[in-house]
């Protein structure tokens, strides 16, 4: 094997896809920006015990961990920033007020989360510290809504769910801790067979609501039939409720429910919510309310945020036109290189073309020249 082989799952980027995930990247730290989020740059590298704390078995999985040739201690590379962010808030800003951060950098994975899916995703993502309302659901809703829009994705849809709509309903029944986890994954499957086998001992009308649940998919037609068909519990009426709301609320898109999708249920607290673009099998940005992110940090306050792969999401975005530049000869004379730097410190690409390469310029459309024209360096087209 070669000894420039990569890992499987890590690959180099090029400057053709760099250019294209580098605009993506700036488009959406600019919107999140425009929303007031401030950005955070949390560190690669980090403690084990910090880095895993709160989370789930599932990212201690996906953690690469290593021993700190300083100190001896375990250290682990980053898997997700969210809990990276909730740190930041909890101890290092520690606000009293609302508290909004971005950030956006590569996180490593033990395993692809997908078949073709790389093991280094750039991610981005913005957190909303400090605000329980549904205010701050919307905000965050529409933030991701419009930095979509802003990388050039305008056919989006919103699926969303509320991981109480279930919570109320295994509470109610005092169902144990240790079965729930079964019961998920059957709704997560939509396994109604094996559902049914998991909730024998439950009151029938518990037991009727979660066997609905696989069924309770489909457009905001959905949020009436689950009040027909879902216990009248404060939890349940609480969470379709401001489903509805949220949904009346976010800018015009195409909009879905899913009441038995659990994906992230030992993360988030409330609402939850995934963004689908055609051509994509898999939601490109995924989001929603997570109170419990800063317990771990001695801080629970709460948390609403989303997050997304900028690798991932440069699939799904088509290619802007190559950057226009001006092309300019080598040369030593004064005149010429002050031209070249006021064209540059105006903003202007200028790429000089050295001596016998005449025809390499690769990512730069130069559809100008700087020529020698009545004495003096002009910029002429091409």
């Amino acid at each position: 094997m070669s000894a420039w082989v990569l890992p499987d799952h890590i690959a180099d980027v090029l400057p053709s896809e760099a250019r294209h995930i580098e605009e993506i990247r700036r488009n959406l730290l600019d919107m999140a920006r425009c929303y007031g989020y401030e950005l955070v740059i949390p560190p690669l590298l980090e403690h084990l015990q910090s880095l895993l704390s709160g989370t789930s078995q599932t990212l201690d999985l996906q953690t690469f961990k290593l021993v700190d040739q300083l100190s001896g201690k375990s250290l682990g590379l980053r898997a997700d920033s969210t809990a990276q962010v909730a740190r930041i808030d909890a101890h290092l800003l520690n606000r009293i007020g609302v508290t909004r951060l971005c950030y956006c950098g590569p996180v490593l994975h033990t395993h692809p989360a997908a078949p073709f899916a790389t093991r280094e995703p750039l991610q981005f993502g913005a957190e909303l510290y400090g605000h329980a309302g549904l205010e701050a659901d919307l905000e965050v809703l529409t933030l991701a809504l419009d930095a979509l829009q802003a990388v050039g994705l305008s056919e989006v849809t919103l699926d969303m769910a509320d991981v109480r709509v279930v919570q109320a309903m295994l509470d109610a029944a005092a169902v144990p801790q240790g079965q729930r986890e079964a019961i998920h994954a059957a709704l997560s499957a939509k396994d109604s067979e094996t559902l049914a086998q998991l909730l024998v001992a439950c009151p029938e009308s518990i037991r009727q609501g979660l066997l609905a649940l696989p069924q309770l998919y489909g457009d905001a037609s959905i949020l009436a039939k689950a009040r027909t068909v879902l216990p009248a519990l404060p939890g349940v009426h609480e969470a379709l409720e401001q489903l509805q709301w949220l949904s009346l609320h976010a800018p015009t898109v195409r909009t879905t429910f899913d009441l038995a999708d659990l994906r992230g249920f030992g993360y988030y607290t409330g609402m939850r919510f995934s963004l689908y673009v055609p051509g994509s099998s898999d939601a490109v940005a995924r989001g929603g309310r997570y109170d419990e992110v800063g317990s771990a940090f001695g801080r629970k306050r709460p948390a609403v945020g989303f997050s997304l792969d900028v690798k991932a999401l440069a699939n799904a975005v088509a290619q802007q036109p190559l950057r226009a530049a001006i092309r300019a000869p080598w040369g030593e004379e004064p005149a010429l290189r002050q031209a070249i730097a006021q064209l540059r410190r105006q903003g202007e690409t200028v790429v000089c073309v050295l001596p016998g390469h005449e025809s390499e310029v690769d990512e730069f459309e130069c559809d100008r020249e700087l020529v020698m024209a009545g004495g003096q360096w002009v910029v002429q087209a091409v």
